[in-house]
């Protein structure tokens, strides 16, 4: 394969290395034979060209995934479900406390709450017998919006203002109040640095390595409504105003199909993409 140049989300060019490409669809499951086969006819149908986007690759990538293993191209386009809960941060705020809550936290969301100084609204508070967490949420529609040191900056200077009202609450006195932020991005090198000095916990999408927001979805089963293959994007637009979120939540709901008006034959490809992917689960 001669070299090439890629653009990137952010509209900067880099050598595509196809290494990258391998690991991602390793990650997602999917094994030797099926990576083989997936370059193979990309690079045939003309994908691997000087100045093509990144975008364009992945996204044919998991349309030849499609065709091979639905569950692995569901893990495949995770982020990209990720990034199809918004444009409002609230569904991604939602499923960060279901995910607290698979360890072990009982969780709040988008609750106010008075400072020292002044009153604060929280994204998501989470509580266990030793801890209260105040988890703060960075959702970005696009790949390329990591989230800088601004962040940390100005989520630690309002955890401390929580903190010192929480140490004098009963409900909160006896724990330890850490601060947490959430992003479905990255965080850049400053922000993970500032935040690591000042004892806030990071959570984004690969970080900490094997523990990142990927792996804690991947491990829960906590997956967005976004990520079923059967929902066009109205669909899922719609599900997440109706406040379904993740799949959990239609799969215990499936009344709200029929008052959304899907027909039978929509409502059956739905049911049988849910019934598959818990099953994946054991």
């Amino acid at each position: 394969m001669e070299s090439f140049e890629v653009v990137k989300a952010n509209g900067e060019r880099e050598i595509f290395q196809v290494q990258k490409l391998r690991s991602s669809l390793s990650n997602a499951g999917a094994g030797g034979p099926v990576i083989k086969s997936v370059i193979h006819t990309l690079e045939e149908e003309g994908l691997f060209r000087d100045g093509i986007t990144t975008q364009k690759i992945y996204r044919e990538a998991y349309r030849l995934l499609k065709k091979r293993s639905h569950p692995v191209a569901r893990r495949y386009r995770l982020k990209e479900a990720l990034f199809e809960m918004g444009p409002s941060g609230y569904p991604f705020e939602v499923l960060v406390s279901e995910l607290f809550k698979k360890l072990g936290y009982q969780t709040k969301v988008g609750k106010v709450v008075q400072g020292k100084c002044v009153s604060h609204e929280i994204d998501v508070i989470a509580t266990d017998d030793r801890q209260v967490l105040m988890v703060e949420c960075k959702f970005h529609n696009r790949k390329d919006h990591n989230s800088s040191i601004q962040t940390p900056l100005y989520i630690q200077s309002r955890f401390l203002d929580v903190r010192d009202t929480w140490e004098s609450e009963p409900e909160y006195q006896d724990k330890e109040a850490v601060g947490y932020i959430v992003t479905n991005t990255r965080f850049t090198g400053d922000a993970l640095d500032y935040a690591k000095c000042m004892g806030l916990q990071l959570l984004s999408w690969d970080y900490p390595q094997k523990e990142g927001l990927k792996d804690l979805i991947e491990r829960s089963n906590i997956h967005p409504i976004t990520i079923l293959n059967s929902l066009t994007k109205k669909e899922k637009q719609a599900l997440l105003k109706a406040d379904i979120v993740h799949c959990g939540q239609l799969l215990n709901n499936q009344k709200v199909l029929e008052e959304l008006h899907f027909n039978h034959s929509k409502k059956r490809n739905i049911l049988s993409e849910l019934d598959e992917l818990f099953a994946e689960q054991g």
